[in-house]
């Protein structure tokens, strides 16, 4: 993207970014803390992610960062390897596989994702935003920020957690939470039809001020209220510039020779290539100008992404569809709001981590819910619904398997719905019958025209027509609208005709290839 087209669309992309700024923070810390690793390096990997992977990117809107499906891998594959230096030579590893996956074309695998698994997808991680973020607006804070999973790090679930927010809330959190939601309510719907200032300064920044101010006004006295410690954004605060350089950390390149280090890279590019994808088909959908992302490429950028942060000491990164879809409900346009946002927690790190650790996480809390809303409105249900069980279903599963499991486990339960469905699809569509005629000599005929594709999936009801066939009758199975022939189906039609003579079946074949021959026709 030249640069004169990059800040063509600056008045959308520059506050967009400052609330994708404002999201990305609290995820960041809080994935590094579910991943036992350094605060400080879910910090890098939201840099890397913004700037490296930003710059170098295809997605005009998808943001990338430490990802929380990664979390459980990382916490394991640190203590399995014994060391975070050589944990992140892994991570570099991992960035290596993935450059090479992009350069391989590994990319078309996005297209095979179902479009009711991603829809799916974007609703269950909806539903789940507004889930984990209640205890946030309740001030109940225990479990970290970016845990997605049903069964969370802290022992609870996302349902018992709920109702420990409500048994252990704190006041002032409520009123800036429930302030926050009514502001930013309000200013979508009145306030930027109003006047264009609403719709330059949006209203996720100002909701974070006002949490800011009413922290102060708590701490001050000047209401009788007040924030825990674990109740607002807690960065690293370095006590200068070389405190801050202090915070990176590089890989121990004497590991090369572990073969752990190689398998927990392979895992790890695996997976993140795997969320990438996922995310990119979903933010691809919510894209209002229907743009469409090069999967290779974003592979490239993914993989370059993960080499830097894996060298400067940050968490492994991927594209993640919280930040990618605040970037979208809050006004993005390009990929600059994805750097901005980058270039935002570099500046903040090393400038301004005391003022940020004044932000309640009940007004974040707010904005999350907003974004959970978006994703999951309900005319989405109704418009799947309208669509038939072959779309509700595996759009339903998804949500459910997302909510009841974790992401990965719930977008595998949609697609296994999915294949069912294309399975029965196949099983129904592998051949047409036409009526049964009567011959000169009184023998039934039956004429079996085979599909253009018949995979092994279509054994079964293919086997089941030509069993049903009747004794002392003929049938006919025509090929010459068959493109392609699996060779499972080819030897069926073999052995049945072999078998055939002993019902007194005579078969007829149309451009059928022998087995011995290659199965495309």
């Amino acid at each position: 993207m030249k640069v004169k087209n990059m800040f063509q669309e600056l008045k959308s992309d520059l506050p967009a970014s400052i609330v994708v700024f404002f999201v990305a923070l609290p995820l960041c810390l809080g994935i590094a803390l579910a991943s036992g690793a350094p605060l400080f390096a879910g910090i890098i990997a939201g840099i890397v992610g913004g700037i490296v992977v930003g710059i170098a990117s295809g997605s005009p809107l998808g943001v990338s960062g430490p990802a929380a499906g990664l979390a459980v891998i990382v916490l394991s594959a640190i203590t399995t390897l014994g060391s975070w230096p050589t944990f992140l030579l892994a991570v570099v590893l991992a960035g290596i596989i993935q450059l090479i996956m992009g350069f391989a074309k590994a990319g078309f695998i996005a297209y095979f994702f179902p479009s009711s698994v991603i829809k799916g997808m974007l609703t269950g991680i909806g539903l789940l935003i507004i889930l984990k973020q209640i205890p946030h607006a309740l001030g109940y804070d225990k479990d970290t920020e970016g845990d997605l999973s049903y069964f969370q790090t802290d022992g609870e679930t996302t349902l018992s957690s709920i109702v420990s927010a409500f048994d252990s809330f704190t006041p002032g959190a409520i009123l800036i939470a429930v302030l926050s939601i009514a502001i930013l309510i309000l200013w979508d719907t009145v306030l930027t039809k109003k006047h264009k200032l609403f719709q330059l300064i949006q209203g996720p920044i100002v909701v974070v001020f006002l949490g800011m101010v009413m922290n102060t006004l708590y701490q001050d006295g000047l209401l009788n209220l007040s924030l825990a410690a674990d109740q607002v954004v807690r960065i690293p605060v370095p006590e200068n510039l070389a405190g801050f350089f202090s915070q990176f950390t590089f890989p121990d390149f004497s590991a090369l020779s572990n073969p752990e280090v190689y398998k927990i890279a392979f895992v790890m590019a695996i997976i993140a290539s795997l969320e990438t994808l996922l995310c990119v088909e979903a933010t691809d959908k919510l894209d209002p100008f229907k743009r469409v992302t090069p999967t290779n490429r974003e592979l490239k950028a993914q993989g370059l992404g993960n080499i830097v942060s894996g060298l400067c000491g940050g968490l492994p990164v991927t594209q993640v569809i919280v930040r990618s879809s605040a970037n979208i409900a809050f006004g993005g346009k390009t990929k600059l709001s994805s750097i901005l946002h980058g270039v935002f927690l570099l500046i903040s790190a090393v400038t301004v981590a005391g003022l940020l650790n004044r932000i309640p996480l009940a007004s974040l809390a707010a904005i999350l819910i907003i974004v959970g809303y978006k994703l999951a409105k309900p005319a989405l249900f109704k418009q799947m619904y309208q669509l038939g069980g072959e779309q509700f279903v595996p759009f339903s599963a998804t949500v459910v398997g997302i909510l009841a499991t974790d992401l990965l486990r719930g977008i595998t339960i949609g697609i296994l719905f999915g294949i069912f469905y294309t399975l029965r699809h196949s099983y129904r569509n592998a051949y047409s019958m036409k009526d049964v005629m009567t011959t000169e000599d009184g023998h039934e005929v039956h004429h079996l025209v085979l599909a253009e594709e018949v995979s092994f999936f279509n054994k079964a009801s293919i086997l089941n027509a030509l069993n049903n066939i009747p004794q002392n009758a003929k049938v006919i199975i025509d090929c010459s609208k068959s493109k392609s022939l699996a060779y499972d189906v080819v030897e069926i039609i073999e052995n049945y005709q072999s078998n055939a003579l002993t019902k007194n079946i005579t078969v007829e074949k149309i451009n059928f290839i022998e087995p011995a021959v290659s199965q495309a026709i």
